[in-house]
């Protein structure tokens, strides 16, 4: 398997993507806040002690995806044409998605799963009064559209 990171000398680089054509992307990821009861009936009552925690948490996804190349070394800076993070509330927690979109040169899979996990983390901070064991899981890629491989949907 050629991973396209590394140099001829196992060397972590970044990859060139000046030759490759623009294309329409996107990319869904989607995790899960695990909450306590109380927790969860504090987000669907509203009452949060630090206020609007769902709209904090998206927020947060939103300006996640924008910064992702300063958070992943080897992630290329490109436009951002829409960024969607939807948060629910499920008897477990919160439930995240985020659909992030670009017309250029490389994929968006990392910005949405960056955008997951910062609603994620804004949400825990939002919340962590109330439950200090709130749990980050099952972040993924859901599906992916566009470029050279072309898309791909989670079975």
């Amino acid at each position: 398997m050629n991973l396209t990171h590394l140099d001829e000398s196992g060397q972590a680089r970044m990859v060139d993507v000046s030759e490759k054509p623009v294309s329409v992307r996107t990319s869904t990821a989607s995790g899960r806040v695990l909450l306590s009861e109380e927790a969860v009936a504090i987000l669907r009552s509203g009452d949060t002690p630090k206020g609007d925690a769902l709209g904090v948490a998206r927020i947060a996804g939103i300006m996640g995806a924008k910064k992702t190349p300063d958070l992943i070394p080897l992630c290329h800076p490109i436009a951002l044409h829409g960024v969607k993070v939807s948060l629910e509330i499920v008897d477990e927690g919160v439930e995240i998605t985020a659909r992030v979109k670009t017309a250029d040169k490389t994929g968006v899979e990392m910005e949405a799963l960056t955008a997951v996990t910062v609603a994620a983390l804004g949400l825990i901070d939002m919340i962590k009064a109330v439950d200090p064991a709130a749990v980050i899981t099952d972040v993924r890629v859901e599906e992916k559209t566009g470029g050279k491989t072309g898309d791909w949907r989670r079975s």
